[in-house]
């Protein structure tokens, strides 16, 4: 389902994935199968999203970000590309940054360029995230630290620091 206010113009779109109003996927863009693209998105040429990923409302993808299968992304989350980013100036290559299957960023958060999060890691709502997240590691906070070690099913198994 694409709604009829979206801007889809990429032909790689899997099936099942839902794409709803005001927003954008430029044609070099690949969507897995059975995503949910919400409202208010957009969704640059060399962007590659796995299947069941749920992009919520307010995220713009840029160019270099791999979404593993079943990633959620949630509403108003930053992702950067560029280290060193000036008006009209543009890097040679965009900075690649990968989000392992399961994981989950929260709300509001920022991810720098360049980043690996591991699978199921979760990321907390406004963290800033200025290096790798370890697999199934929540972390939070300005600048984001790993607080803790979680199972497949997000909860905590072990707490680091004190938390």
């Amino acid at each position: 389902m694409i709604h009829p206010a979206a801007d889809v113009q990429s032909k790689q779109i899997g099936d099942g994935t839902r794409v709803w109003q005001y927003a954008i996927i430029l044609p070099g863009a690949v969507v897995g199968k059975d995503c949910n693209i919400n409202c208010h998105t957009f969704i640059e040429n060399d962007v590659i999203i796995g299947n069941r990923v749920t992009i919520k409302s307010g995220v713009f993808l840029w160019d270099g970000l791999r979404l593993a299968d079943d990633v959620f992304i949630g509403p108003n989350v930053t992702f950067t590309n560029d280290k060193y980013p000036r008006s009209k100036q543009y890097p040679s290559a965009f900075q690649l940054t990968q989000i392992g299957a399961f994981a989950s960023v929260g709300a509001n958060a920022t991810i720098l360029g360049g980043i690996t999060i591991g699978e199921y890691a979760l990321i907390g709502a406004g963290a800033v995230v200025t290096k790798d997240v370890p697999p199934f590691t929540l972390v939070y906070g300005n600048p984001a630290r790993a607080m803790a070690k979680l199972n497949e099913k997000g909860e905590i198994i072990e707490k680091y620091n004190g938390t």
